[in-house]
Protein backbone atom coordinates (compact mmCIF):
# COMPACT_ATOMS: atom_id res chain seq x y z
CA UNK A 1 0.00 0.00 0.00
CA UNK A 2 2.77 2.05 0.16
CA UNK A 3 3.50 2.51 -3.02
CA UNK A 4 0.33 4.64 -3.16
CA UNK A 5 1.22 7.58 -0.73
CA UNK A 6 2.58 10.20 -2.43
CA UNK A 7 6.34 10.33 -2.22
CA UNK A 8 6.38 14.23 -0.73
CA UNK A 9 3.47 13.36 2.27
CA UNK A 10 6.14 10.90 3.72
CA UNK A 11 8.41 13.63 5.21
CA UNK A 12 5.66 15.70 6.23
CA UNK A 13 4.56 12.60 8.03
CA UNK A 14 7.56 11.37 9.69
CA UNK A 15 8.30 15.70 10.69
CA UNK A 16 4.76 15.68 12.43
CA UNK A 17 5.72 12.58 13.72
CA UNK A 18 9.24 13.93 15.28
CA UNK A 19 7.35 17.13 16.44
CA UNK A 20 4.42 14.95 18.28
CA UNK A 21 7.54 13.21 19.99
CA UNK A 22 9.23 16.39 20.45
CA UNK A 23 6.41 17.78 22.20
CA UNK A 24 5.53 15.12 24.22
CA UNK A 25 9.26 14.53 25.36
CA UNK A 26 8.81 18.42 26.22
CA UNK A 27 5.95 17.86 28.24
CA UNK A 28 7.56 15.00 29.98
CA UNK A 29 10.42 17.02 31.38
CA UNK A 30 8.22 19.70 32.03
CA UNK A 31 5.99 17.69 34.36
CA UNK A 32 8.46 15.51 35.92
CA UNK A 33 8.49 17.12 39.07
CA UNK A 34 4.31 16.91 39.21
CA UNK A 35 4.87 13.30 38.54
CA UNK A 36 6.81 12.72 41.26
CA UNK A 37 5.16 14.19 43.52
CA UNK A 38 1.71 12.29 42.08
CA UNK A 39 3.89 9.15 42.53
CA UNK A 40 5.23 9.87 46.05
CA UNK A 41 1.57 10.74 47.04
CA UNK A 42 -0.13 7.70 45.89
CA UNK A 43 2.83 5.13 47.01
CA UNK A 44 2.02 7.09 50.71
CA UNK A 45 -1.36 6.01 50.41
CA UNK A 46 -0.86 2.73 49.00
CA UNK A 47 1.72 1.80 51.79
CA UNK A 48 -0.75 3.04 54.35
CA UNK A 49 1.80 5.79 55.46
CA UNK A 50 -1.27 7.83 56.28
CA UNK A 51 -4.76 7.71 57.37
CA UNK A 52 -7.36 8.06 54.13
CA UNK A 53 -8.73 10.25 56.35
CA UNK A 54 -5.84 13.04 56.08
CA UNK A 55 -4.50 12.12 52.86
CA UNK A 56 -6.57 10.37 50.21
CA UNK A 57 -4.85 7.88 47.47
CA UNK A 58 -4.58 9.87 44.24
CA UNK A 59 -6.84 7.30 42.33
CA UNK A 60 -9.29 7.91 45.01
CA UNK A 61 -9.14 11.83 44.27
CA UNK A 62 -9.09 11.12 40.56
CA UNK A 63 -12.21 9.08 40.61
CA UNK A 64 -14.12 11.35 42.79
CA UNK A 65 -13.80 14.02 40.42
CA UNK A 66 -15.06 11.83 37.77
CA UNK A 67 -18.37 11.74 40.22
CA UNK A 68 -18.55 15.34 40.96
CA UNK A 69 -18.03 16.40 37.48
CA UNK A 70 -20.87 13.80 36.36
CA UNK A 71 -23.38 15.34 38.75
CA UNK A 72 -22.22 19.17 38.12
CA UNK A 73 -20.50 19.92 41.13
CA UNK A 74 -17.21 21.29 39.64
CA UNK A 75 -18.14 23.14 36.61
CA UNK A 76 -21.14 25.17 38.22
CA UNK A 77 -19.29 25.97 41.41
CA UNK A 78 -16.45 26.96 38.77
CA UNK A 79 -18.63 29.51 36.75
CA UNK A 80 -19.59 31.05 39.78
CA UNK A 81 -16.20 31.98 40.83
CA UNK A 82 -14.88 32.66 37.49
CA UNK A 83 -17.86 35.14 36.91
CA UNK A 84 -16.69 36.98 40.27
CA UNK A 85 -13.24 37.05 39.80
CA UNK A 86 -12.56 38.20 36.19
CA UNK A 87 -15.54 40.90 36.74
CA UNK A 88 -13.98 41.86 39.39
CA UNK A 89 -10.40 42.06 37.69
CA UNK A 90 -12.02 43.88 34.57
CA UNK A 91 -13.18 46.88 37.21
CA UNK A 92 -9.61 46.61 38.44
CA UNK A 93 -7.94 46.31 34.79
CA UNK A 94 -9.91 50.17 33.35
CA UNK A 95 -9.80 51.87 36.82
CA UNK A 96 -6.33 51.02 37.52
CA UNK A 97 -5.20 51.61 33.82
CA UNK A 98 -7.24 55.52 34.17
CA UNK A 99 -5.91 56.08 37.22
CA UNK A 100 -2.60 55.19 36.36
CA UNK A 101 -2.41 57.21 32.94
CA UNK A 102 -3.69 60.17 34.50
CA UNK A 103 -0.90 59.83 37.63
CA UNK A 104 1.53 59.57 34.91
CA UNK A 105 0.41 62.76 32.78
CA UNK A 106 -1.21 64.98 35.70
CA UNK A 107 1.00 65.97 38.85
CA UNK A 108 -2.25 66.70 40.75
CA UNK A 109 -3.58 63.74 39.84
CA UNK A 110 0.05 62.05 41.03
CA UNK A 111 -0.27 64.20 44.12
CA UNK A 112 -4.10 62.98 45.13
CA UNK A 113 -3.05 59.49 44.63
CA UNK A 114 0.03 58.87 45.81
CA UNK A 115 -0.24 58.99 49.25
CA UNK A 116 -3.73 56.66 48.97
CA UNK A 117 -1.86 54.09 46.99
CA UNK A 118 1.27 54.41 49.47
CA UNK A 119 -1.58 53.15 52.06
CA UNK A 120 -3.75 50.84 50.46
CA UNK A 121 -0.67 48.65 48.51
CA UNK A 122 0.78 47.34 50.81
CA UNK A 123 -2.48 46.94 53.31
CA UNK A 124 -3.46 42.96 54.10
CA UNK A 125 -6.80 44.01 52.27
CA UNK A 126 -8.00 40.38 53.19
CA UNK A 127 -8.64 41.56 56.25
CA UNK A 128 -11.94 43.80 54.62
CA UNK A 129 -13.70 40.77 54.05
CA UNK A 130 -15.57 41.14 56.83
CA UNK A 131 -16.40 44.59 55.69
CA UNK A 132 -17.54 43.98 52.70
CA UNK A 133 -19.73 40.74 53.70
CA UNK A 134 -21.22 43.31 56.35
CA UNK A 135 -21.86 45.92 53.47
CA UNK A 136 -22.65 44.21 50.28
CA UNK A 137 -23.84 40.59 51.97
CA UNK A 138 -22.44 36.98 50.85
CA UNK A 139 -23.67 37.00 47.14
CA UNK A 140 -21.69 38.09 43.90
CA UNK A 141 -21.62 41.92 45.00
CA UNK A 142 -19.41 41.12 48.43
CA UNK A 143 -16.72 39.43 46.32
CA UNK A 144 -16.38 41.57 43.44
CA UNK A 145 -15.87 44.60 45.20
CA UNK A 146 -13.15 43.18 47.14
CA UNK A 147 -11.52 41.11 44.19
CA UNK A 148 -11.50 44.63 42.28
CA UNK A 149 -10.52 46.68 45.81
CA UNK A 150 -7.35 43.86 45.63
CA UNK A 151 -6.05 44.09 42.01
CA UNK A 152 -6.69 47.86 41.28
CA UNK A 153 -3.33 48.82 43.42
CA UNK A 154 -0.69 46.17 41.40
CA UNK A 155 -2.72 47.78 38.42
CA UNK A 156 -2.49 51.00 39.48
CA UNK A 157 1.21 50.84 39.92
CA UNK A 158 2.20 48.96 37.15
CA UNK A 159 0.67 51.72 34.77
CA UNK A 160 1.78 54.71 36.26
CA UNK A 161 5.10 52.85 35.68
CA UNK A 162 4.85 52.09 32.11
CA UNK A 163 3.99 55.30 31.55
CA UNK A 164 6.01 57.16 33.01
CA UNK A 165 8.82 55.31 31.38
CA UNK A 166 7.72 56.39 28.14
CA UNK A 167 10.69 58.33 26.23
CA UNK A 168 10.27 61.99 26.52
CA UNK A 169 11.69 62.52 22.46
CA UNK A 170 8.01 61.04 21.75
CA UNK A 171 5.93 63.26 24.52
CA UNK A 172 7.74 66.28 22.92
CA UNK A 173 7.50 65.46 19.13
CA UNK A 174 3.85 64.74 19.73
CA UNK A 175 3.48 67.68 21.87
CA UNK A 176 5.21 69.84 18.55
CA UNK A 177 2.86 68.37 16.07
CA UNK A 178 -0.15 69.80 18.39
CA UNK A 179 -1.52 66.65 19.75
CA UNK A 180 -3.52 66.88 21.75
CA UNK A 181 -3.75 65.37 25.41
CA UNK A 182 -6.43 62.70 24.73
CA UNK A 183 -4.57 61.52 21.50
CA UNK A 184 -1.37 61.50 23.12
CA UNK A 185 -2.66 58.76 25.83
CA UNK A 186 -4.07 57.05 23.54
CA UNK A 187 -1.72 56.90 20.55
CA UNK A 188 1.47 57.44 22.18
CA UNK A 189 1.38 56.58 25.95
CA UNK A 190 -1.01 53.39 26.37
CA UNK A 191 0.46 51.98 23.56
CA UNK A 192 4.14 52.20 25.43
CA UNK A 193 2.46 51.36 28.95
CA UNK A 194 0.97 48.28 27.29
CA UNK A 195 3.46 45.53 28.48
CA UNK A 196 3.57 47.00 31.51
CA UNK A 197 -0.49 46.66 31.68
CA UNK A 198 -0.19 43.56 30.56
CA UNK A 199 2.54 42.07 33.55
CA UNK A 200 0.20 43.88 35.77
CA UNK A 201 -2.68 41.99 34.87
CA UNK A 202 -0.45 38.76 34.54
CA UNK A 203 0.20 39.83 38.15
CA UNK A 204 -3.49 40.24 39.44
CA UNK A 205 -5.40 37.20 38.37
CA UNK A 206 -3.73 34.96 40.30
CA UNK A 207 -4.56 37.79 42.72
CA UNK A 208 -8.25 37.91 41.74
CA UNK A 209 -8.04 33.77 42.10
CA UNK A 210 -6.91 33.88 45.44
CA UNK A 211 -9.38 36.64 46.75
CA UNK A 212 -12.53 34.59 44.95
CA UNK A 213 -11.58 31.50 46.52
CA UNK A 214 -10.77 32.88 49.93
CA UNK A 215 -13.82 35.03 50.49
CA UNK A 216 -15.87 32.31 49.25
CA UNK A 217 -14.24 30.48 51.94
CA UNK A 218 -14.82 32.46 54.60
CA UNK A 219 -17.96 34.35 53.74
CA UNK A 220 -20.01 31.36 51.71
CA UNK A 221 -22.37 32.29 49.10
CA UNK A 222 -21.51 29.67 46.35
CA UNK A 223 -18.20 29.10 44.64
CA UNK A 224 -15.27 26.71 44.66
CA UNK A 225 -14.39 27.44 47.73
CA UNK A 226 -17.27 27.63 49.42
CA UNK A 227 -17.85 24.14 48.13
CA UNK A 228 -14.59 23.17 49.50
CA UNK A 229 -15.55 24.41 53.19
CA UNK A 230 -18.92 22.37 52.74
CA UNK A 231 -17.13 19.11 51.62
CA UNK A 232 -14.65 19.57 54.98
CA UNK A 233 -17.45 20.04 57.24
CA UNK A 234 -18.10 16.40 56.53
CA UNK A 235 -14.80 15.00 56.26
CA UNK A 236 -15.20 14.20 52.56
CA UNK A 237 -11.52 14.18 51.89
CA UNK A 238 -10.96 13.54 48.52
CA UNK A 239 -14.09 15.95 47.31
CA UNK A 240 -11.33 18.84 49.33
CA UNK A 241 -8.56 17.67 47.09
CA UNK A 242 -10.49 17.56 44.05
CA UNK A 243 -11.35 21.33 44.95
CA UNK A 244 -7.62 22.67 45.70
CA UNK A 245 -6.41 20.57 42.66
CA UNK A 246 -9.52 22.83 40.47
CA UNK A 247 -7.86 25.91 41.99
CA UNK A 248 -4.41 25.02 41.30
CA UNK A 249 -5.52 23.81 37.58
CA UNK A 250 -7.54 27.49 36.96
CA UNK A 251 -4.53 29.44 38.31
CA UNK A 252 -2.00 27.18 36.13
CA UNK A 253 -4.26 27.63 33.32
CA UNK A 254 -4.80 31.28 33.20
CA UNK A 255 -1.31 32.51 33.93
CA UNK A 256 -0.34 30.58 30.57
CA UNK A 257 -3.38 32.03 28.72
CA UNK A 258 -2.25 35.24 30.10
CA UNK A 259 1.54 34.77 28.82
CA UNK A 260 -0.28 33.66 25.18
CA UNK A 261 -2.37 36.56 24.89
CA UNK A 262 1.19 39.02 26.21
CA UNK A 263 2.90 37.00 22.84
CA UNK A 264 -0.13 37.55 20.25
CA UNK A 265 0.18 41.66 21.63
CA UNK A 266 3.52 42.43 21.93
CA UNK A 267 5.58 39.33 20.31
CA UNK A 268 8.43 41.75 19.83
CA UNK A 269 9.52 42.26 23.69
CA UNK A 270 10.59 39.47 26.29
CA UNK A 271 8.52 40.04 29.80
CA UNK A 272 12.15 40.19 30.97
CA UNK A 273 12.97 42.93 29.02
CA UNK A 274 11.02 45.64 30.54
CA UNK A 275 13.12 48.10 32.89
Amino acid sequence: MNRFIPITARPEAARTARRGIAALVAFLLYAYPLLMVLAAWELAGWADLVRPLFLPRVIGVAQQFWVLLREGEIIDPLLVSLYRTFLGLAIAVVAGVMAGLLMARSKWVHWFLDPLISVGFPAPKIAFVPIFTLWFGIDHISKILLVAFNCVFPMIVATYHGAASVSRVYIWSAEAMGTSERAMLHRIVLPAALPHILSGIRVTVPVALIITFTTEMIAGGGGVGAALMFAQRFFQTPTVFVYILVMLATGLVFDRAMLVLRGRLIPWQDESEEA
